[in-house]
C-alpha cells in the first residue's frame, strides 16, 4: 500500500470514527442494483460510464420507470387507480420494446 492509499485509508477511518457518514443517502439500506443488472450484459459497462456521466439511455429510463409502476401496482389498495397503472405499465413495456427493436436494427446495420 502507497503513502496516498495509507491517508486516504486513515482519513476514511477518521470519519467513520467521528459519525461522518451516518447521515448519507440510503446508509444502513441495501444498495439496489436491480437496474443494472436488468439491463443487457454487453452494455452494462458502457450504461455504467453513462451513468456517471450523467447520460441515461432512454431503455434504462424505460426501465426504470417501470421498476417504479411494478412498486406502485404492488401498493396500491384502489382498484380503479391499480387498473391505470397496469395500462400504464403495459404502455410502458410496448414503449420499451420499440426501443430495443430500434437498437437491434442500429446493430445489424
Amino acid at each position: 500500500m502507497g503513502n496516498f492509499d495509507k491517508v486516504v485509508e486513515k482519513k476514511i477511518k477518521e470519519a467513520i470514527e467521528n459519525n461522518e457518514f451516518d447521515n448519507l443517502e440510503g446508509f444502513g439500506k441495501p444498495l439496489d442494483n436491480s437496474e443494472y443488472f436488468n439491463s443487457p450484459e454487453e452494455d452494462r459497462v458502457a450504461f455504467h460510464i453513462m451513468k456517471n456521466a450523467g447520460i441515461v439511455p432512454e431503455e434504462l429510463k424505460i426501465r426504470k420507470e417501470i421498476n417504479h409502476l411494478i412498486k406502485e401496482i404492488k401498493d396500491c389498495t384502489d382498484k380503479t387507480e391499480k387498473e391505470k397503472l397496469k395500462k400504464e405499465l403495459s404502455m410502458l413495456y410496448t414503449e420499451f420494446e420499440l426501443v430495443m427493436e430500434q437498437k437491434k436494427l442500429k446493430k445489424t446495420k
